[in-house]
């Protein structure tokens, strides 16, 4: 069967092929007439959907006859007059039906004269006879384009006209969607863009619209374009309604961003804008066009968002600073994913978190200034229990209180950076371009403290001293990270380095370190962190530690080889210390003579026989070395036997180990051999001991006025400190509960913050030391290039040691002139700019 149906096909072919070739005219123009009857009839039943009653065969055999014949182009022509004609008689006036006067005055710009819920009703109707329309038409245009596929394979390809399906498409654009209806002065377009866009403005006031039937007309304008060569980017979407989509977007929420403005408060801005933005998105998903997501995103980001972002922030009570202050999370995680949307950068949001940063940090700064740390408050967990008396206060000296404020300013700044870490971490999911802003708000406020340097020295100080007793491996290691975070934020480390050296020196001499591993982990990301020549001469002064240790264990093995033990039961410990490692003003307690050189005391004879034993061992191995005995810096553990107290029955004899400074056992061996009831005044005591006045005078106070080691009796008995004038005798009634006394330390004999005549000091000595800093710079710079203008040269010189200190340029112009008096450099003459020569 197969076979017979394939030859009768072919057959047919031929036979039409050869009655063809003597046809006339009229023969040619009746036949076209009585084929395209067949094919007009059949386009009314489709249209009609009659079309199961079609023979499919016999309308592609009419189509096929007539484009044989070379009619293709009338066929052509025929089928888009019936469908302009279809058009107008039979879908046109049902349109017009659903255009009411109000669609059309809302159009047009009136005034809506009904409700919403009226329009909503009106505007549905509507749309749902437009697709109605729009998907009749693309049914009966398939069936129609299967008809006519021989005319579009052959006549259409070859001569370059667009398919009859795409014809249509222009047809319903034109006729249409560009028409009027009768009763009407709009055309459907502008009807149909108000209506979807009326629905959407309910939408976005919290109606319930039919997104479905929306979604199906804007499936409509996608599959139409403005022209047959159906250009992607001018579909009727792109064209005609998202240019209305995204205009009318605009209005409506510059007015919301406006209102907000004005009635709300930035919390409320923030959600609502994240709550738009996610309702645009979705609509593109269901509603509208995915081609529209990014635009209308824009919209809202620019009307909500960038438009009045710093009137937002800088809202009174719930901007920028009181989500900060107020630990508002959740709307600084919103406002970062918000900005990151409109502004890469961060932009507008660093420069308001660093300017929030610097005024919190200068409100720290001017807190420390203003606040009385005379009176010591205690702490919380010293507090007494409940229905129990409060412990006293405690009244500061100058120096203690100078102490305490930089612990709270270094407490107070690590708090504050503990909290922007905190909502770094949290809502700005670590963005690197924000760790940097606040990095450098952080540097500038601490920076502005004059004193910053030796505020964060000593608050590491304090917490290797005591304040990490107790804290496990993991809080130690909290506590020296916070350490050298402010290390980092320190613009003048050099004056940092000096500070460091000397509350180093005292923790080392006076065995007030709590670890001596934590140390060495300090020092150990020092160098990580500053380099090499931040700490190499800090290692140094661990490693004359450590070199003292075993020196002092060789030579008291030395000395049980000797047979020489007793040596009236002084046991020697000592440090010997390089002196290009250890800084000159911290090693001491008096002031220096005019010479320069320090004054020495007068040591007694059971000392003095063994330093000279020490200095005989130490030397044998160290040719050519020079030991110095610092009394100032060294401490002794004293017996001291008390008699009974006359005319106490109950009074027994009394013995303590007492722990005092050098100077002060020096001055309690004078009352060894003392008569009973006799005394040494204090000009006695430094004749004797040619302790200088300073020192002395803080010795005897500590072991003669303050009561906790009162083993000498002061006269006149008062609670000023020893002075020229006054009386010393043995306090024979000197009682204590404990048997180990340690003599408290005075002022100036541990770390504290500094006066203004020491800070002066000690600035001048720093700035002395940069001086030949920068020396060595612009030596070693200019070797190196031989020639430099004065502008490259001071930028290289202040490029390399801005990692040290930030070098002053009336310092800089200073130093190079000293060079050029010294001869290490000259001036070019006649050079252009100023220039400088190296000078071998």
């Amino acid at each position: 069967m197969v076979g017979s149906h394939f030859d009768g096909a072919l057959a047919f072919t031929i036979a039409q092929s050869t009655r063809q070739v003597g046809l006339g005219a009229s023969a040619s123009g009746s036949d076209f007439d009585t084929q395209w009857d067949i094919l007009r009839s059949a386009l009314r039943e489709i249209h009609e959907k009659n079309a199961s009653k079609l023979s499919f065969e016999q309308l592609y055999r009419a189509s096929y006859k007539i484009v044989l014949k070379k009619q293709g182009e009338m066929l052509y022509d025929r089928v888009k007059e019936y469908e302009e004609q279809w058009f107008g008689s039979e879908v046109m006036p049902k349109i017009g039906k659903l255009i009411t006067k109000n669609l059309t005055n809302v159009t047009l710009g009136g005034v809506p004269g009904t409700t919403a819920n009226e329009r909503r009703i009106t505007g549905e109707q509507f749309l749902k006879g437009l697709k109605a329309t729009w998907e009749d038409h693309i049914t009966c245009m398939n069936m129609t384009t299967d008809v006519l596929m021989y005319m579009d394979r052959v006549y259409c390809q070859d001569n370059r006209k667009a398919s009859i399906f795409t014809t249509s498409m222009g047809l319903f654009r034109e006729h249409i969607l560009r028409s009027r209806a009768a009763a009407s002065s709009c055309i459907t377009f502008d009807i149909l863009n108000y209506v979807i866009l009326d629905m959407i403005h309910m939408e976005r006031d919290g109606d319930v619209i039919d997104r479905n039937l929306i979604r199906s007309c804007v499936y409509m304008l996608e599959g139409l374009y403005e022209s047959d060569d159906e250009n992607e980017t001018e579909k009727l979407y792109l064209t005609v309604f998202e240019p209305e989509f995204i205009r009318t977007s605009n209005e409506f929420y510059f007015n919301e961003c406006e209102k907000l403005l004005r009635e709300s408060d930035a919390g409320t801005w923030l959600r609502q804008t994240r709550k738009r933005l996610a309702e645009e998105a979705a609509r593109c998903q269901t509603t509208l066009s995915q081609l529209t997501d990014s635009k209308i995103a824009k919209v809202v980001e620019d009307q909500m968002i960038t438009l009045h972002l710093n009137d937002f922030l800088a809202m009174e009570g719930s901007g920028l600073k009181a989500m900060i202050e107020n630990d508002r999370f959740e709307d600084l995680t919103i406002l970062y994913q918000l900005l990151t949307k409109v502004d890469k950068s961060q932009e507008a949001l660093k420069i308001a978190l660093q300017a929030r940063v610097v005024d919190l940090g200068r409100e720290i700064n001017k807190s420390i200034s203003e606040t009385n740390f005379a009176i010591a408050q205690p702490k919380d967990d010293d507090a007494a229990a409940e229905g129990a008396d409060k412990p006293k206060a405690q009244i500061l000296t100058a120096a203690a209180q100078a102490t305490a404020a930089a612990i709270k300013w270094v407490d107070e700044v690590l708090q504050l950076k503990d909290k922007f870490d905190n909502m770094w971490e949290t809502c700005f999911e670590e963005d690197r371009i924000i760790q940097t802003a606040l990095t450098l708000s952080f540097s500038e406020f601490i920076n502005a403290e004059p004193r910053c340097s030796e505020y964060v020295s000593l608050f590491i100080d304090e917490n290797l001293k005591r304040g990490i007793k107790g804290k496990t491996e993991a809080e130690v290691d909290a506590v020296l990270d916070k350490a050298i975070t402010l290390i980092r934020y320190i613009q003048d480390k050099d004056m940092f380095e000096r500070y460091y050296k000397k509350h180093l020196t005292r923790r080392l001499l006076l065995g007030k370190s709590e670890s001596s591993d934590v140390e060495k982990q300090m020092v150990s990301r020092m160098k990580q962190e500053v380099g090499n020549y931040f700490t190499s001469k800090i290692e140094g002064m661990f490693k004359d530690m450590s070199t003292s240790t075993d020196l002092t264990n060789d030579y008291r093995q030395h000395i049980q080889g000797l047979g020489e033990v007793d040596r009236k039961q002084i046991d020697l410990t000592v440090n010997i210390l390089t002196s290009n490692y250890w800084p000159s003003e911290a090693l001491g307690g008096g002031k220096p003579e005019e010479n320069g050189i320090r004054q020495d005391c007068q040591w007694p004879s059971e000392i003095r026989s063994l330093q000279d034993s020490f200095t005989s061992f130490y030397l044998k191995s160290r040719n050519g070395r020079k030991l110095t005995w610092l009394g100032y810096l060294g401490h002794a553990d004293v017996k001291c036997h008390f008699p009974k107290i006359p005319g106490k029955e109950s009074s027994k004899e009394r013995r303590y180990d007492l722990n005092v400074p050098t100077y002060g056992l020096i001055i309690l061996l004078l009352f060894n051999d003392l008569p009973e009831g006799s005394y040494l005044s204090f000009e006695d005591i430094q004749e004797k001991t040619q302790i200088s006045t300073t020192d002395l005078s803080k010795a005897l106070t500590s072991i003669a006025v303050l009561p906790k080691a009162r083993v000498l009796r002061k006269d006149p008995m008062n609670k000023e400190i020893a002075k020229p004038g006054d009386r010393f005798y043995f306090n024979e009634a000197f009682v204590s509960k404990t048997t180990k006394i340690k003599a408290p330390v005075m002022a100036g004999s541990s770390n504290k913050v500094e006066g203004d005549e020491e800070r002066k000091a000690t600035e001048d000595k720093n700035d002395e030391h940069r001086g030949n800093t920068i020396d060595l710079c612009v030596v070693r710079t200019m070797k190196a290039r031989k020639e430099l203008t004065h502008q490259n040269l001071f930028a290289e010189v202040i490029a390399q040691l801005s990692s040290r200190f930030k070098p002053d340029v009336g310092m800089m112009k200073k130093r190079v002139e000293s060079l050029i008096e010294r001869e290490y450099m000259e001036r070019v003459e006649n050079a252009s700019v100023p220039t400088y020569r190296y000078m071998a």
